[in-house]
């Protein structure tokens, strides 16, 4: 049977378009995903992502334990309440995982995980704490509600006045606690906004008091279209174990420096750069109709480059986009290349991400 977030009995009510997603019931869409892509970019919608892990690392070895499995280096966090981006690899650099961990103390950390993969990062983190003076939880009892839009703060702040004066000042990556909630300044759509952990007994109150308020729910095709456009990975899709971050354009997130960290997977990493990086992860933009999608094939001059990882129709730009593992410089942008769409070539071309940003919604 498939898992159910305390949200599922609104979105049927809602009329939502149901769908297993990484072994979860969730909404794909309430009538129109081009309609919710657009509120997104243009207003506010919230997304119910009570789907996802949240795992709190607590212990005087916290820190210790997250500078051996996380590729980037939590060091970067001096004070309570920011939060920082990384990927969790095997000894072989693949990814595990990516995710957001938060620094709360010097001894409780959080994670927040992808929701195919929390039973597997949960069994790795075990398994790396070994002596680590430790205690590794996956919190549950809990929703998690993503509110984005550039008018997300401002209704949400309506919806829940006693949280207006904390969101004003509220910067990107960092977190609100206020009681029960957990209010943290990220997303997966480009744009501004909030993700909230809440009481699960609360969530259907939060969600229709924020409908109430002008935010349009909003299920998750329109949550990939965004991601996309925004240039975010999917895990499973374009990165997971079997490919490294300097080949899916994370290479950002590697914190190589200071050299005495011993991380997972840096011995594999260090290899990949001395033997010279041939893939990387590009964003493809096509020239005319048609719609890209995940395993099609990228060509220039006859020669096979490689493939899509992930293609949707772009709302926003009103054209097919993808990202794509091709074997090229990744300083290329703008070159010509073809998609084989079902045995034709299609012209299309190498473009920098994100594919939209602030100009050009």
């Amino acid at each position: 049977m498939l898992k159910r977030t305390p949200l599922f009995e609104q979105h049927l009510r809602e009329g939502a378009l149901m769908v297993n997603f990484a072994e979860w019931e969730m909404p794909l869409h309430y009538g129109s995903q081009i309609d919710e892509h657009r509120k997104v970019r243009q207003d506010a919608g919230m997304f119910d992502v009570s789907h996802m892990g949240v795992i709190d690392i607590e212990g005087e070895a916290a820190a210790a334990l997250l500078r051996l499995v996380l590729a980037n280096n939590i060091d970067k966090l001096k004070t309570s309440g920011r939060a920082l981006y990384s990927c969790m690899l095997n000894e072989a650099g693949g990814v595990i995982d990516d995710l957001i961990v938060y620094y709360l103390s010097p001894s409780h950390y959080r994670l927040i995980v992808n929701a195919s993969t929390t039973e597997k990062d949960l069994a790795w983190l075990k398994k790396c704490a070994g002596d680590y003076s430790v205690a590794i939880n996956h919190q549950t009892g809990l929703a998690m509600l993503a509110i984005q839009g550039p008018t997300a703060k401002e209704k949400v702040a309506r919806v829940l006045p006693w949280l207006a004066p904390g969101l004003q000042f509220l910067k990107h990556f960092q977190v609100l606690q206020q009681g029960s909630y957990f209010i943290a300044s990220t997303g997966y759509t480009g744009e501004d906004g909030i993700e909230v952990i809440l009481p699960a007994s609360e969530a259907a109150t939060i969600w229709n008091e924020c409908k109430n308020a002008g935010i349009a729910p909003i299920g998750l095709g329109a949550r990939d279209t965004l991601r996309l456009e925004a240039g975010f990975n999917l895990y499973g899709q374009d990165m997971d174990e079997t490919v490294t971050p300097l080949v899916s354009n994370l290479a950002g997130t590697v914190a190589f420096e200071p050299a005495s960290r011993q991380f997972i997977g840096r011995s594999a990493l260090e290899s990949q750069k001395e033997q010279g990086i041939t893939q990387h992860l590009v964003g493809i933009k096509l020239l005319g109709k048609g719609v890209l999608r995940r395993h099609q094939m990228v060509y220039a001059n006859h020669e096979r480059l490689g493939e899509i990882t992930s293609g949707t129709f772009s709302p926003t730009l009103k054209t097919s986009i993808a990202f794509a593992r091709l074997a090229l410089n990744v300083d290329n942008h703008l070159a010509n290349c073809e998609v084989d769409i079902r045995g034709t070539h299609y012209p299309a071309q190498i473009v920098k991400l994100p594919f939209v940003t602030g100009d050009k919604k």
